[in-house]
């Protein structure tokens, strides 16, 4: 029985466990269907009590899953099969049922992340969030997630000194929904070229305006950023402490990350994803 109690990570509906693997100072994962939890509780009273940063970085991560998993490589293409259907991976690629859930938790995001960080007593606000992490994690829990996922972990385990308002202090920390939000404007504009009309669609949900498709490698980003500086994200992977030296480091993090890697809708080698992490070094 799983109890979320942030708005969030979705576990309560994935197969997926966290953990850091500190011989590469990098956080990674573990995707199997027996980590599934038999029953979720999803209680928004148990979110009530989430600090302002919490709520906006949690809210963040909630925000990628959606766009990611509704992004990412569609199930048609992910190869190779295996001879038994038992022996699928957790994660399959964008597909149909999974598009419903990303979607709808990208509109649900657009209208209550902003007052749920900015206004603790909006129940209502905090407490449809609370749905649309649960939502984002069946359709991410099914689909997968990518390159901001896929990116996040060396962000997060390379940490020299950094340290969240309204964490505990006394740990230098980089929250996972930080470290995944930080590079999205410069991921989907990368991405966006892979299904134009998708990252149009989000564009359009997120910023309450017609999209045309040729104009989502710009839009996506564009409106990523507004909602990264309206809710005092720091700016880009320099205000994290990160400089163009640190590049090589965040990519051999990144690298191993094949679980969630091998659904990127682009090349996930060494140089994009260098060129990812250059792009996010500064978002305003």
């Amino acid at each position: 029985i799983a109890v979320p109690t942030t708005a969030g990570t979705g576990s309560e509906t994935t197969g997926v466990s966290v953990f850091d693997y500190e011989p590469l100072k990098a956080k990674t994962g573990i995707a199997n269907r027996a980590i599934r939890p038999t029953l979720g509780i999803v209680d928004p009273e148990n979110i009530l009590t989430m600090p302002e940063r919490v709520t906006a970085y949690s809210g963040f991560d909630v925000l990628c899953h959606a766009i990611e998993s509704y992004t990412a490589l569609p199930y048609t293409e992910r190869g190779p099969a295996p001879e038994n259907p038992k022996l699928r991976p957790a994660y399959q690629g964008s597909n149909p049922l999974s598009d419903v859930w990303s979607k709808h938790a990208c509109y649900i995001t657009a209208k209550y992340f902003k007052r749920a960080v900015k206004d603790p007593e909006d129940y209502e606000a905090r407490q449809n969030m609370h749905l649309a992490s649960a939502m984002a994690g069946v359709g991410f829990g099914n689909a997968g997630v990518h390159l901001c996922h896929g990116l996040s972990y060396s962000v997060s385990g390379l940490n020299r000194e950094y340290r969240a308002d309204h964490y505990p202090q006394e740990k230098k920390l980089i929250p996972h929904g930080l470290s995944v939000c930080i590079t999205a404007p410069a991921v989907f504009a990368a991405t966006a070229d892979s299904s134009l009309e998708r990252h149009a669609e989000i564009a359009e949900l997120l910023g309450g305006k017609p999209v045309r498709k040729e104009d989502a490698g710009k839009a996506l980003p564009d409106v990523l950023r507004e909602y990264l500086h309206d809710l005092d994200v720091p700016d880009g992977l320099g205000a994290l402490g990160y400089s163009d030296e640190d590049i090589p480091a965040l990519v051999a993090g990144a690298l191993p990350q094949k679980r969630v890697l091998c659904i990127s809708p682009i090349d996930a080698t060494a140089e994009p994803i260098a060129e990812i992490y250059a792009n996010s070094m500064k978002n305003y």
